[in-house]
């Protein structure tokens, strides 16, 4: 009788045991087919372009972009050589610089300052959102007019106040800067909206607290604001660097790398090397050495800007 109940509860278990391993079985080809869309179109454009793109840069190419011949690392060792790539990235580094800070703080104050429940502040937030809702191509035409330097708005409102007028995009020393203000305007608006989100985040309780402890609006800022909001400036940095080292259309269409080659940046430099030489492999080459840059310093920025951020 013993031996028959074993064999009946082993039998029961064994059946559970499948059942339960056929369930999991289902629930795996359930997730993996809703999961499908996403793996065709990150492997379609993102994963076949990588590979694609380092092949080739192992390769010499022709004017279609057919390989030639295998070369191994010699368009890596020529690129790294060459002081071209050198000052491109030298001029994306200070792109970099003057646009990012910038932005970011830029956009914090408009985010702070707009941060409230005070009637009217609904329209400042419309209005500072503005900025993402215009292309980069249409803001580029209309900063170029902005800075144009016999017609434009900026020159125009320098000589009402007695200054020379100022070659903002035809002067090899102000041509980045002119760019990196049009760049930092571009940006605000994504930049504003992910600030303010996160400043909406933060309970007001905490602020209500602080007032009755006798804090004021300077140290309830210090040491509530920027701390809860920390998350999300270390989110907007590494966007924002990210996006400074992938800048292209702004250039193209407002300085095409000059004057004298003052704002070539990386991405444009890339461009050249491809569509213009039609020197693929070597373009290719600048494209991974460019991936390898970004992977980098998003890891250098994880690992110490991660250390001073406080979550809840």
């Amino acid at each position: 009788m013993n031996s028959y109940n074993k064999a009946l509860t082993e039998g029961v278990n064994n059946i559970r045991t499948e059942s339960i391993s056929r369930s999991k079985r289902r629930e795996l080809a359930i997730g993996y087919l809703f999961l499908w869309p996403t793996i065709t179109l990150l492997s379609i454009f993102m994963f076949y372009p990588l590979l694609k793109t380092s092949y080739l840069s192992l390769f010499s190419t022709n004017i279609r972009g057919q390989t030639v011949a295998f070369i191994g690392i010699d368009n890596y060792t020529r690129l790294l050589g060459s002081a071209d790539f050198y000052s491109s990235l030298l001029t994306t580094v200070l792109f970099t610089v003057y646009t990012v800070p910038t932005g970011i703080f830029l956009a914090l104050l408009l985010a702070v300052l707009s941060h409230g429940k005070k009637r009217g502040m609904r329209g400042f937030q419309f209005v500072f959102c503005l900025p993402l809702a215009v292309s980069v191509g249409t803001a580029s035409v209309i900063w170029t007019l902005i800075l144009n330097p016999t017609v434009g708005i900026f020159n125009y409102a320098l000589t009402q106040i007695g200054l020379q007028p100022v070659g903002w995009l035809i002067d090899a020393d102000t041509a980045l800067y002119a760019v990196s203000i049009a760049t930092v305007w571009m940006n605000s608006g994504f930049l504003f909206i992910i600030l303010l989100a996160g400043l909406q985040g933060i309970p007001d309780d905490l602020y209500e607290a602080a007032t009755i402890d006798g804090a004021g609006p300077v140290r309830s800022f210090m040491n509530i604001t920027i701390p809860l909001l920390s998350p999300t400036i270390f989110f907007v940095t590494i966007v924002s660097v990210i996006d400074a080292f992938q800048t292209f259309g702004q250039i193209n269409i407002m300085t095409q790398g000059g004057p004298m080659g003052s704002t070539k940046v990386f991405v444009y430099a890339l461009y050249q090397e491809a569509f213009r030489n039609f020197q693929y492999g070597p373009a290719c080459a600048r494209a991974i050495v460019l991936f390898v840059i970004i992977l980098i310093l998003t890891g250098i920025q994880f690992k110490i800007g991660e250390k001073k951020v406080h979550y809840q």
